[in-house]
């Protein structure tokens, strides 16, 4: 405990504990209320991921909490199989996570390709608006994210003609507030966040207006919403179904932590993330969540830059934030009742266009179209199908443009000094993704001519690429041609060729 509650950095601690504690706590409702879920169950995830999670996390000012990125696996999940599946399957990614944490995967969370993780942000990004423009206006989002997209016009124009309307400018209000904190802010209050603000003064004014719209509903006792999971729940672990998703929890929230933390590690001087410690840390945390049946968790960027930039020093900061967010919903659960849901959907709606972010395109640009186009699939397959199958097809995109840079291979046919003699140089890897480059260099040799094969920068040949040198040195002499290779040298560029031989 001395560890973290160090007196010469407790007060910089306590003051970032209550900056982070101001962001997270919009936050935590409103993803909640993004994944179909009641705010309670974010509340719950947000001070798990506090009071658990800070103390035994391998990151030491990383904040983790209910993530927007997760919001849509959630919803899908709750929409198809009911609010009962969430529990385990929140448990077993959880134990997913700590088996991964003791076995030192860790690292390899992290050999996520950029351009998936991008994509995969961006794709989400773009459901969240989609679903929170109807949350927007007080109606229910559709079941995908596709029907939500579709049906924004049909929502909004519904709003114009009924209660809705009034909901959805508390909403645009909410976006308009958090964009003129964010450009017009004081220094002196530069770590008051703006969706704070927002949430203040929009819930004062529909109080003060008594306006008909919908508010949060959180419980007397925080705890009477949590699901407990039981033996009949666990059940749901027989499904396939159920543990695929599960998968996908685990694979989704360790990826979007670890890379969390490795932006963290940039923004200070102090220790650095010990990755294992903190992907079986989020699965301890997971596995409560889990078993309270409350959302899960990821360590989050935006908390934890807050606790960076408000200036803590140790891991008492996360912890502290969470105590604040339990002691907030137990004493004062009456003023959280108080914020209109279309608030929280405008900080979502503002939260899911901060993740369309330009800056990541620029950074993929600088490696190619190649980049961007696993980008923009990735984030096209998301929102046209769901998120695990877009994530997949954002890894299958970037396997095959890996092999596609490994088989890359230059031929060259020169003229040798001596004549009737050419030399065929190879530069790279000769598979059969360059047969036809290398067929035509072939085709190209002139008839009476002695073909040297150069290979000092060949770094591999496959047995098509062999075979087609062998076939083409057979039938040379017709020609009156002759090949010249150094065949043990080149048979020992592959397993594939030495059998050949």
């Amino acid at each position: 405990m001395r560890a973290f509650f160090a007196r010469r950095s407790f007060a910089d601690d306590l003051l970032a504990s209550v900056v982070v504690f101001l962001v997270a706590l919009p936050l935590c409702m409103g993803i909640a209320i993004a994944s179909g879920m009641p705010a309670a169950s974010g509340l719950i995830t947000g001070i798990v991921g506090g009071l658990v999670v800070g103390f035994l996390a391998g990151s030491p000012l990383q904040v983790s909490g209910p993530a927007a990125g997760l919001a849509v696996l959630v919803f899908e999940l709750v929409r198809t199989h009911g609010v009962a599946a969430l529990g385990p399957v929140v448990l077993l990614a959880g134990l997913i996570q700590i088996g991964a944490g003791l076995f030192r995967v860790g690292v390899w969370f992290r050999m996520t390709s950029p351009a998936v993780v991008y994509g995969m942000l961006a794709g989400i990004g773009i459901l969240i608006v989609a679903s929170q423009l109807h949350v927007l206006v007080d109606a229910a989002p559709r079941a995908s994210g596709l029907d939500n997209l579709l049906a924004i016009p049909e929502a909004l124009l519904g709003a114009g003609a009924g209660d809705g309307l009034i909901a959805g400018s508390l909403g645009l209000a909410t976006i308009g507030l958090m964009l003129a904190w964010e450009k017009l802010r004081p220094a002196a209050l530069r770590a008051l966040p703006g969706a704070l603000i927002a949430v203040v003064v929009i819930a004062g004014l529909a109080q003060a207006l008594s306006l008909d719209v919908k508010y949060v509903d959180i419980p007397a006792n925080l705890f009477d919403s949590a699901q407990f999971v039981s033996l009949s729940t666990l059940a749901f672990w027989l499904d396939p179904k159920i543990i695929v998703t599960a998968l996908a929890f685990a694979f989704i929230a360790s990826a979007e932590t670890l890379l969390s933390a490795a932006a963290v590690d940039r923004m200070h001087d102090g220790p650095r993330t010990q990755y294992d410690r903190e992907l079986a840390a989020q699965g301890v945390g997971n596995a409560i969540c889990g078993a309270l049946g409350a959302l899960p968790m990821t360590g989050v960027i935006v908390r934890s830059a807050a606790n960076v930039q408000a200036g803590a020093k140790t891991r008492a900061s996360a912890i502290l934030h969470g105590a604040w967010i339990l002691a907030f919903a137990l004493l004062a659960p009456g003023l959280l009742r108080s914020i209109p849901v279309s608030c929280l959907a405008g900080i979502l709606v503002y939260t899911g266009f901060k993740m369309l972010s330009p800056a990541h395109l620029r950074q993929l640009r600088a490696y190619g179209y190649g980049a961007m186009g696993v980008y923009a699939a990735t984030a096209i397959a998301i929102v046209a199908t769901d998120l695990l199958t877009g994530v997949l097809v954002g890894f299958a995109l970037s396997l095959f443009r890996l092999s596609l840079r490994s088989a890359a291979l230059d031929v060259r046919l020169v003229d040798s000094p001596k004549p009737g003699e050419a030399r065929l140089h190879l530069d790279g890897a000769a598979t059969f993704l360059k047969a036809p480059a290398l067929a035509n260099a072939l085709d190209r040799v002139p008839a009476d001519t002695v073909l040297h094969v150069v290979i000092d920068r060949l770094t591999h040949i496959d047995h098509a690429a062999l075979e087609l040198l062998r076939d083409w040195g057979k039938n040379a002499g017709a020609r009156g041609c002759a090949l010249v290779v150094d065949w043990p040298a080149l048979q020992s560029r592959t397993e594939g060729a030495r059998q050949a031989a």
